[in-house]
Protein backbone atom coordinates (compact mmCIF):
# COMPACT_ATOMS: atom_id res chain seq x y z
CA UNK A 1 0.00 0.00 0.00
CA UNK A 2 2.79 2.02 0.78
CA UNK A 3 5.20 1.57 -2.37
CA UNK A 4 4.05 5.14 -3.77
CA UNK A 5 6.79 6.27 -1.11
CA UNK A 6 9.39 5.11 -3.16
CA UNK A 7 8.48 7.08 -6.56
CA UNK A 8 10.48 9.83 -7.42
CA UNK A 9 7.83 12.80 -6.18
CA UNK A 10 8.09 11.13 -2.82
CA UNK A 11 11.42 11.15 -2.81
CA UNK A 12 11.37 14.47 -3.69
CA UNK A 13 8.56 15.43 -1.07
CA UNK A 14 10.13 12.87 1.74
CA UNK A 15 13.91 14.83 0.79
CA UNK A 16 12.88 18.52 1.05
CA UNK A 17 10.97 17.31 4.83
CA UNK A 18 14.21 15.70 6.03
CA UNK A 19 16.31 19.32 5.64
CA UNK A 20 13.71 21.63 6.18
CA UNK A 21 12.53 20.45 9.89
CA UNK A 22 16.43 20.77 11.00
CA UNK A 23 17.11 23.99 8.81
CA UNK A 24 13.91 25.70 10.70
CA UNK A 25 14.65 24.16 14.28
CA UNK A 26 18.66 25.36 13.96
CA UNK A 27 17.35 29.03 12.50
CA UNK A 28 14.76 29.08 15.37
CA UNK A 29 17.50 28.38 17.96
CA UNK A 30 19.85 30.75 16.61
CA UNK A 31 17.28 33.82 16.62
CA UNK A 32 16.30 32.39 20.58
CA UNK A 33 19.84 32.86 20.97
CA UNK A 34 20.30 36.39 19.47
CA UNK A 35 17.52 37.20 21.60
CA UNK A 36 18.99 35.79 24.78
CA UNK A 37 22.32 37.62 24.34
CA UNK A 38 20.28 40.85 24.00
CA UNK A 39 19.03 40.20 27.31
CA UNK A 40 22.22 39.40 28.70
CA UNK A 41 23.90 42.26 27.13
CA UNK A 42 20.68 44.18 29.15
CA UNK A 43 21.43 42.99 32.18
CA UNK A 44 25.33 43.21 31.98
CA UNK A 45 24.62 47.17 30.98
CA UNK A 46 22.48 47.50 33.98
CA UNK A 47 24.69 46.51 36.35
CA UNK A 48 27.49 48.30 34.75
CA UNK A 49 25.31 51.51 35.44
CA UNK A 50 25.00 50.59 38.55
CA UNK A 51 28.61 50.01 39.07
CA UNK A 52 29.78 53.10 37.35
CA UNK A 53 27.63 55.13 39.27
CA UNK A 54 29.39 54.33 42.91
CA UNK A 55 32.85 53.63 41.18
CA UNK A 56 35.90 56.00 41.26
CA UNK A 57 36.44 57.98 38.04
CA UNK A 58 39.42 57.29 36.28
CA UNK A 59 41.39 59.56 33.71
CA UNK A 60 39.83 59.62 30.33
CA UNK A 61 42.88 58.09 28.35
CA UNK A 62 42.53 54.90 30.53
CA UNK A 63 38.61 54.42 29.20
CA UNK A 64 39.64 55.72 25.35
CA UNK A 65 38.35 53.60 22.65
CA UNK A 66 34.72 54.05 24.16
CA UNK A 67 33.14 50.35 23.93
CA UNK A 68 30.04 48.81 25.57
CA UNK A 69 32.41 48.15 28.65
CA UNK A 70 33.66 51.67 29.21
CA UNK A 71 30.47 53.53 27.70
CA UNK A 72 28.81 54.80 31.21
CA UNK A 73 32.26 54.66 33.50
CA UNK A 74 33.12 57.57 35.04
CA UNK A 75 35.74 59.40 33.33
CA UNK A 76 38.07 62.62 34.50
CA UNK A 77 39.91 65.23 33.02
CA UNK A 78 41.54 68.10 34.06
CA UNK A 79 41.56 71.69 31.28
CA UNK A 80 39.83 74.76 30.82
CA UNK A 81 36.40 75.70 29.23
CA UNK A 82 36.76 77.25 25.88
CA UNK A 83 33.93 80.01 26.46
CA UNK A 84 34.24 80.93 22.94
CA UNK A 85 33.08 77.71 21.34
CA UNK A 86 29.88 76.52 23.43
CA UNK A 87 27.66 74.91 21.28
CA UNK A 88 24.03 74.47 21.93
CA UNK A 89 22.25 70.53 20.89
CA UNK A 90 18.44 71.46 19.61
CA UNK A 91 15.54 69.03 19.56
CA UNK A 92 16.48 66.80 22.54
CA UNK A 93 13.74 65.64 24.46
CA UNK A 94 13.89 65.28 28.31
CA UNK A 95 11.24 63.12 30.36
CA UNK A 96 8.77 64.22 27.23
CA UNK A 97 9.60 67.54 27.28
CA UNK A 98 11.34 69.68 24.19
CA UNK A 99 14.83 71.33 24.94
CA UNK A 100 18.72 71.52 24.08
CA UNK A 101 21.91 70.30 25.46
CA UNK A 102 24.58 72.82 26.59
CA UNK A 103 27.93 71.94 25.26
CA UNK A 104 31.43 73.11 25.79
CA UNK A 105 34.51 72.26 24.73
CA UNK A 106 37.30 71.31 27.53
CA UNK A 107 40.85 71.79 26.57
CA UNK A 108 42.41 69.20 28.37
CA UNK A 109 46.06 69.47 28.95
CA UNK A 110 46.98 66.98 26.80
CA UNK A 111 46.18 69.52 23.77
CA UNK A 112 42.98 67.75 22.54
CA UNK A 113 39.40 68.98 23.23
CA UNK A 114 36.64 67.22 25.59
CA UNK A 115 33.00 67.80 24.16
CA UNK A 116 31.15 68.31 27.69
CA UNK A 117 27.16 68.38 27.99
CA UNK A 118 27.03 70.31 31.05
CA UNK A 119 23.05 69.97 31.45
CA UNK A 120 19.66 70.46 29.52
CA UNK A 121 17.67 73.13 29.40
CA UNK A 122 13.76 73.23 28.25
CA UNK A 123 13.02 75.13 25.24
CA UNK A 124 14.07 76.34 21.65
CA UNK A 125 17.82 76.54 21.39
CA UNK A 126 17.15 79.81 18.76
CA UNK A 127 14.95 81.76 21.42
CA UNK A 128 17.26 83.95 23.23
CA UNK A 129 14.36 84.21 26.20
CA UNK A 130 15.22 80.40 26.59
CA UNK A 131 19.13 80.49 25.97
CA UNK A 132 19.74 83.64 28.10
CA UNK A 133 19.32 81.26 31.33
CA UNK A 134 22.46 79.22 30.05
CA UNK A 135 24.63 79.83 32.93
CA UNK A 136 28.38 80.71 32.12
CA UNK A 137 30.82 78.06 32.51
CA UNK A 138 33.16 77.95 35.05
CA UNK A 139 36.33 79.64 34.66
CA UNK A 140 40.36 78.95 35.07
CA UNK A 141 41.54 75.17 35.07
CA UNK A 142 38.83 72.47 36.63
CA UNK A 143 38.29 69.03 36.84
CA UNK A 144 35.29 67.45 35.07
CA UNK A 145 33.69 64.43 35.74
CA UNK A 146 31.57 62.64 33.87
CA UNK A 147 29.79 59.41 32.53
CA UNK A 148 31.77 58.79 29.16
CA UNK A 149 29.43 58.68 26.05
CA UNK A 150 30.46 57.33 22.44
CA UNK A 151 30.56 59.87 19.47
CA UNK A 152 26.68 60.13 18.33
CA UNK A 153 26.01 58.88 14.70
CA UNK A 154 22.97 60.67 11.99
CA UNK A 155 20.77 57.06 13.33
CA UNK A 156 21.04 57.61 16.76
CA UNK A 157 18.10 58.17 18.56
CA UNK A 158 16.99 62.07 18.97
CA UNK A 159 19.74 63.23 16.58
CA UNK A 160 18.94 65.78 14.00
CA UNK A 161 21.16 65.05 11.10
CA UNK A 162 19.15 67.05 8.74
CA UNK A 163 21.37 70.23 8.81
CA UNK A 164 20.97 73.22 8.21
CA UNK A 165 21.54 74.23 11.85
CA UNK A 166 22.35 78.00 12.42
CA UNK A 167 25.33 78.92 13.87
CA UNK A 168 26.30 78.03 17.53
CA UNK A 169 24.51 74.85 17.11
CA UNK A 170 25.38 71.33 16.70
CA UNK A 171 23.08 68.32 15.45
CA UNK A 172 25.70 65.46 16.12
CA UNK A 173 27.80 65.02 19.07
CA UNK A 174 31.19 64.09 17.24
CA UNK A 175 34.58 64.81 16.48
CA UNK A 176 33.59 64.54 12.85
CA UNK A 177 30.87 67.15 13.46
CA UNK A 178 33.23 69.18 15.39
CA UNK A 179 35.79 68.90 13.04
CA UNK A 180 35.30 71.99 11.10
CA UNK A 181 33.88 73.94 14.25
CA UNK A 182 36.69 74.47 16.43
CA UNK A 183 40.60 74.89 15.29
CA UNK A 184 41.81 72.27 17.41
CA UNK A 185 41.42 68.71 17.69
CA UNK A 186 38.98 66.89 19.81
CA UNK A 187 38.42 63.29 21.33
CA UNK A 188 36.40 61.01 19.85
CA UNK A 189 33.88 60.97 22.62
CA UNK A 190 31.71 63.12 24.94
CA UNK A 191 30.86 63.10 28.60
CA UNK A 192 27.78 63.99 30.39
CA UNK A 193 28.28 65.54 34.17
CA UNK A 194 26.17 63.99 36.71
CA UNK A 195 25.04 67.75 37.88
CA UNK A 196 24.56 70.96 36.42
CA UNK A 197 24.76 74.65 37.44
CA UNK A 198 21.70 77.01 37.50
CA UNK A 199 18.77 75.90 36.08
CA UNK A 200 20.23 73.39 33.90
CA UNK A 201 19.17 69.75 34.60
CA UNK A 202 21.81 67.35 34.13
CA UNK A 203 21.80 64.88 31.02
CA UNK A 204 21.34 60.68 32.16
CA UNK A 205 23.50 58.52 30.39
CA UNK A 206 22.52 56.44 27.61
CA UNK A 207 23.34 52.61 27.19
CA UNK A 208 25.59 51.65 23.91
CA UNK A 209 24.04 50.81 21.05
CA UNK A 210 22.68 47.49 20.90
CA UNK A 211 22.68 46.74 24.48
CA UNK A 212 19.15 47.35 25.34
CA UNK A 213 15.76 45.00 24.49
CA UNK A 214 14.83 47.64 21.93
CA UNK A 215 12.44 46.38 18.89
CA UNK A 216 15.24 44.69 17.36
CA UNK A 217 15.29 42.56 20.28
CA UNK A 218 11.55 41.61 20.47
CA UNK A 219 11.45 40.52 16.42
CA UNK A 220 14.72 38.06 17.29
CA UNK A 221 11.86 36.55 19.68
CA UNK A 222 9.26 37.15 17.14
CA UNK A 223 11.75 35.54 14.03
CA UNK A 224 12.03 32.33 16.93
CA UNK A 225 8.45 31.69 17.09
CA UNK A 226 7.74 31.74 13.72
CA UNK A 227 10.60 29.41 12.67
CA UNK A 228 9.22 27.26 14.91
CA UNK A 229 5.57 27.33 13.59
CA UNK A 230 7.40 26.36 9.93
CA UNK A 231 8.83 22.93 11.34
CA UNK A 232 5.22 22.26 12.49
CA UNK A 233 3.95 23.11 8.97
CA UNK A 234 6.21 21.38 7.29
CA UNK A 235 5.13 18.45 9.57
CA UNK A 236 1.71 18.87 9.03
CA UNK A 237 1.59 19.27 5.07
CA UNK A 238 3.96 15.95 5.08
CA UNK A 239 1.18 13.87 7.27
CA UNK A 240 -1.77 15.50 5.23
CA UNK A 241 0.01 14.58 2.04
CA UNK A 242 0.62 11.02 3.30
CA UNK A 243 -3.08 10.26 4.34
CA UNK A 244 -4.21 11.60 1.01
CA UNK A 245 -1.49 9.25 -0.85
CA UNK A 246 -2.65 5.90 1.35
CA UNK A 247 -6.40 7.01 0.30
CA UNK A 248 -5.87 6.83 -2.50
CA UNK A 249 -3.57 3.95 -2.46
CA UNK A 250 -5.90 2.09 -0.59
CA UNK A 251 -9.45 2.96 -3.00
CA UNK A 252 -7.13 1.82 -6.01
CA UNK A 253 -6.70 -1.33 -3.78
CA UNK A 254 -10.38 -1.75 -3.64
CA UNK A 255 -11.19 -1.02 -7.28
CA UNK A 256 -12.95 1.94 -5.71
CA UNK A 257 -12.09 4.81 -8.64
CA UNK A 258 -13.39 8.54 -8.77
CA UNK A 259 -15.75 7.50 -6.09
CA UNK A 260 -17.33 4.77 -8.07
CA UNK A 261 -18.23 1.46 -6.54
CA UNK A 262 -16.41 -1.67 -7.39
CA UNK A 263 -19.50 -3.64 -8.37
CA UNK A 264 -19.62 -3.09 -12.60
CA UNK A 265 -23.60 -4.38 -11.71
CA UNK A 266 -24.37 -1.16 -9.38
CA UNK A 267 -23.29 0.91 -12.39
CA UNK A 268 -26.07 -0.44 -14.59
CA UNK A 269 -28.93 2.88 -15.16
CA UNK A 270 -32.35 1.39 -14.88
CA UNK A 271 -33.66 -0.75 -17.03
CA UNK A 272 -34.76 0.58 -20.40
CA UNK A 273 -38.46 1.15 -21.12
CA UNK A 274 -38.44 -0.93 -23.99
CA UNK A 275 -36.45 -4.03 -22.31
CA UNK A 276 -39.03 -3.87 -19.43
CA UNK A 277 -41.67 -4.41 -21.99
CA UNK A 278 -39.67 -7.31 -23.54
CA UNK A 279 -39.56 -8.92 -20.41
CA UNK A 280 -43.31 -8.83 -19.66
CA UNK A 281 -44.32 -9.80 -22.68
CA UNK A 282 -43.78 -12.97 -24.70
CA UNK A 283 -44.22 -11.53 -28.03
CA UNK A 284 -41.86 -9.03 -27.30
CA UNK A 285 -39.29 -11.27 -25.92
CA UNK A 286 -39.34 -13.19 -29.07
Amino acid sequence: MYRFLLTPRWWGINVFTVLAIPFCLFMGSWQLGRFESRVDSHREQQTQADDARSAAARPLSDLLPVSTETSGRRASATGRYDTGHQLLVPDRDLRDHKGFYVLTLLRTDGGKALPVVRGWLPGDAGSPADTARIPAPPTGQVTVVGALQASESPTSKGVHASGGLPQGQLGVISAASLVNMVPYEVYDAWITTPTAEGVMTPVPAAAPPGSGLDLKAFQNLGYTGEWFVFAGFVVFMWFRLFRREAEAARDLALGITDGQPADPAAQDGPDDPDDAQRKRSPAGAA
